[in-house]
Order: structure tokens, then C-alpha cells, then sequence
């Protein structure tokens, strides 16, 4: 295996003498990257935002922001990043480089006080400006972006396309986000000859196999899934990692070090999304980001999941997070568990002895316990055909988005002629594990879709699991939100579905 190098600002760099364990952050900023900063260390601030190319959806190669205080610096062997620094371009020798058009509009417009998180905001910000499919046209530069800015009343889309949501994992304590906004609709589309534009037609970097030892301490990624089944039969104790988006915190906040991390993002076997005989797989490595924007093409769409994507963290979160990863950690306050309930899920887990397929029903033993085994990986999430035609996801948690679910309650049901035929209701928070609500779900099958059903089923729903009270939420809260999410859903889908 070759020496491992990351192209920093299209400068091959090497990863030695950093440590395994070091951050793309503190890799950076020991080179004298010094506009990547940290604010938070666990990925909620954004100030350490940094541009990975990754595998595109709709062009080879797709610009993608990314935390880097959570990401491992040795993940990025082979890869290529663009901080902040990068996105200018240079001038004649003498002169000072030319601002990014991004850079130009957050200066002109006020989006900088400090300056401690504008180069992240300019990173995320950027990313955006490149995704392919943001509307082609270009704002007057005189009109003030607002409600009415794109003609339907969404504040959190421009006129040129811009997703507010691409800066949901920023933070700003001083400026205020408007100027920054302003900022944000004001971007046009990029010109000919721009160089980060122009790259995105070609392939991104091939997945390398990294072999990277310093001070007793290893980072492993192997090429095919067979070759890392048998390393993680080899090595039971290695950590596995997909987008650190979790571990990195463990790494920052708890001083946590492995002697072994194994990475397995980028292995093809578990980056796969098709539609198979009665079912659809999602391959366990592909970001939510990459699930959100290929389903609905060749693959069917998932409504609940897309109801989810949106309420998962932020989408620099999103850009390195998998559904693997958020089910292998076994978290009773994750996301994706309730609504893969509610889509009545399996799980394929694979070792180097072969596959099986679990029920995530049946998948949770215990408080981040599972019965997968030591050496074992999901492969895939298994979804069955054909999807129930009404769903929703209520996450309750104190702020709208990029917060910690107190309770969440995913519905899935089958309702036909007034009467619920099938009912599949996903919970997470009120237990020490995500559960099925399968007292509700017997409450409502066969029943009229009507208040008095309703009103029943609601009644055993707040009585379903063992909540807890703590910092977020009491007890009682959330055994109260739980039957109000389902008066919610009734409310939400009586005049489309007759009682």
C-alpha cells in the first residue's frame, strides 16, 4: 500500500507523522489551514465545514461539505478537500487572490463579524452553490430576499435555488443570519471556466486501501467487503467506522482512542440502492444525503423517509451519516430506528461466514444492544413492497431542526374503504431501546379510521413503552405526546382518507 496523502487544495499531502485518531480539523490547521476552525467539537457548530468530492448523483463528482472536526484525517486517504482557503482563486504574483463568488457576496452583504464561522458558512454555502439541479437563474442582485422570494411563500428556498437547509449545521452568534441569507439568494450560478465547476464532470478519487500505523495505533480500510469481514474476524475489538458522525464525538469529547478503527464507507458492497423482487435495499454506507437524492429515480420513492431526511440533524450531518451507522450504534433516541419500524425493516447482516436477514423488530436486545454478533456488519436495510400509502414522522424536540428528539413516532398504515387494514407505528425515546407500539397497532387494525377509533388507540399509545424524564423531557411529556401524535395524524389525513 502506498503512503498515505490527501489532496489538500490540490496539493498532495502527507498524512504523517498525525496520529489515527487526529481530525481532517487539527490535520488542516497544523499545515497552517488555519480558516478551518472549532467551535463545538461534536459536529453541531459547522465552523470546521471543509468541501469533500465525493461520488455524484446526478454529475461523476458532487462538492459535499462535510464537519472535519468529526472526521478521522486518515478516512480522507486518496480523497480530495477544498477548505476555505481553497476557494479563492489566485491572482498574478503580487496581487491579492480573486474572492469566490460566495466569499464576494458574504463580504458585501454583511455575513461577517467575527469571522469565526465564516469560513465554515462560505465551505457549506459553496457546496450548495455547486450542487447540481439548484435553479439556473440568477437574482436581481438589487431585490431583497424573503417570503415571497421564489413565488410560493418558502422562506427557506431563494429564487436561484439555494436550500437554506445546506446551512442548517452552521451557527452564528454575532452577525444574525439574515445578511447571511441575503448572502445565500444571492449567488448565481457558476462561470465559465470554474475550475471546482468543471471538476465535478470528472470521477472523484477511487476508494483506496489504507494501511496507517502511528504510535501503536492503526487505520484500516480494505478494498472489497469479503477482505473486511475477515479483518473484523481477525480484529473483534476494531471500531467500525462509516461518517464518524458519532464516534468522531466520542474521539472529542470523551478522549476515547481505539487501537484499531476499520473504515467501511466507501466499500461498494454496502453503497448499493435497488429495487429487488417485493423489496428495497439501501446499501448501509450510503450517506442519508445520497439516499435522499437517488430515491425517487430508479428506485421508488420512500415518503416517510423523506419526511425524515429533513428532521435528521443537519445536512453536514447527513453528508457522512448512514442508516448503518445510526442502527449499529443502537441508540434508543435515533432517527431512522421508529420510521424503519414503521416500514417494517430488515436488517441483512453479513460475516465472513455469510448473510442472514433480522426483522429490526427483533433486532434490539437492550440499552445500545443488538444481536449482531462480534465481526458482523448490516449490509443493507431491507424495505418491503408496496409501502403503505399513509405515513408520517413526528419528531418532538425543542428546537424545529439540528435537535435531539425527545420523543419521535413514525406511522405506517393501510386504510382502505374507512377501515385500517394494516398498522405499523415505530417509537423512539420512551424506551431503552426504539420499539414497536404493537398494543396501538392491534387498537387500530380492523377498526373505522374514526375519532372514536382514534381517541381509543391514542389512550393505549400513551401508555406504550417506559419513558423516562430527564434534561429534554418529563415522563409524562412524552407519554402525552404520544397519543397526541396520533389525534395529529388523524387530524392530518381525514380529509383524504373518508372515516
Amino acid at each position: 500500500m502506498s503512503e498515505a496523502r490527501i489532496t489538500v487544495n490540490g496539493n498532495e499531502t502527507p498524512l504523517s507523522p498525525a496520529a489515527p485518531h487526529t481530525t481532517a480539523l487539527d490535520f488542516l490547521r497544523e499545515r497552517g489551514l488555519t480558516g478551518t476552525k472549532e467551535g463545538c467539537a461534536e459536529g453541531e457548530c459547522g465552523a470546521c465545514s471543509v468541501m469533500v468530492a465525493r461520488p455524484g448523483v446526478h454529475k461523476p463528482t458532487d462538492w459535499v461539505a462535510v464537519n472535519a472536526c468529526l472526521v478521522p484525517a486518515a478516512a480522507l486517504d486518496g480523497q480530495e478537500i477544498i477548505t476555505s482557503e481553497g476557494l479563492a482563486t489566485a491572482g498574478e504574483p503580487g496581487t491579492m487572490p480573486s474572492l469566490h463568488p460566495v466569499q464576494e457576496e458574504m463580504a458585501v452583504r454583511g455575513g461577517s463579524q467575527c469571522g469565526y464561522c465564516t469560513p465554515g458558512f462560505v465551505c457549506s454555502m459553496a457546496a450548495e452553490y455547486y450542487r447540481p439541479g439548484r435553479c439556473e437563474h440568477t437574482p436581481d442582485p438589487e431585490h431583497t430576499p424573503g417570503p415571497e422570494a421564489n413565488g410560493d411563500s418558502d422562506p427557506e428556498h431563494g429564487p436561484n435555488g439555494f436550500d437554506l437547509h445546506a446551512l442548517s449545521g452552521n451557527l452564528c452568534r454575532c452577525t444574525g443570519y439574515r445578511p447571511i441569507r441575503d448572502a445565500a439568494f444571492a449567488v448565481g450560478t457558476p462561470a465559465e471556466g470554474d475550475p471546482l465547476a468543471h471538476r465535478r464532470e470528472q470521477a472523484p478519487p477511487a476508494p483506496v486501501a489504507t494501511e496507517y500505523t502511528q504510535d501503536g495505533a492503526t487505520f484500516l480500510r480494505r478494498d472489497t467487503l469479503d477482505e473486511t469481514l475477515r479483518l473484523l474476524r481477525e480484529r473483534p475489538d476494531a471500531v467500525v467506522v462509516a461518517g464518524s458522525t458519532d464516534w468522531g464525538v466520542e474521539v472529542n469529547i470523551r478522549s476515547r482512542r481505539a487501537d484499531c478503527v476499520v473504515a467501511v464507507d466507501r466499500l461498494p458492497e454496502l453503497r448499493e440502492l435497488r429495487v429487488e423482487s417485493g423489496h428495497i435495499d439501501i446499501g448501509a454506507g450510503l450517506t442519508l444525503t445520497e439516499i435522499e437524492r437517488r430515491l425517487g429515480g430508479d428506485v421508488p420513492a420512500i415518503p416517510l423517509l423523506a419526511d425524515l431526511f429533513p428532521q435528521f440533524a443537519s445536512r453536514l450531518i447527513r453528508n457522512g451519516a448512514t442508516l448503518g451507522g445510526n442502527l449499529g450504534t443502537g441508540s434508543p433516541i435515533g432517527d431512522s430506528p421508529p420510521v424503519l419500524l414503521a416500514l417494517d425493516a430488515s436488517l441483512v447482516l453479513a460475516d465472513a461466514d455469510g448473510e442472514r436477514v433480522v426483522p429490526l423488530a427483533e433486532y434490539f436486545t437492550g440499552y445500545r444492544q443488538s444481536v449482531r454478533r462480534p465481526g458482523e456488519l448490516i449490509r443493507a436495510v431491507r424495505v418491503p413492497l408496496p409501502l403503505s400509502p399513509v405515513t408520517a414522522f413526528h419528531k418532538i424536540a425543542k428546537r424545529r431542526f439540528d435537535d435531539i428528539s425527545s420523543v419521535a413516532v413514525a406511522f405506517a398504515l393501510d386504510i382502505e374503504d374507512g377501515t385500517v387494514r394494516k398498522a405499523r407505528i415505530g417509537l423512539g425515546g420512551v424506551a431503552a431501546t426504539p420499539i414497536r407500539s404493537l398494543a396501538t397497532e392491534a387498537a387500530l387494525e380492523g377498526k373505522p379510521w374514526s375519532a372514536e377509533t382514534v381517541e381509543a388507540a391514542a389512550r393505549v399509545l400513551r401508555g406504550e413503552g417506559t419513558p423516562m424524564s430527564d434534561h429534554r423531557a418529563s415522563a409524562l411529556y412524552r407519554s402525552a405526546m404520544l397519543g397526541q401524535s396520533l389525534l395529529k395524524l388523524h387530524a392530518q389525513t381525514t380529509e383524504a382518507v373518508p372515516s
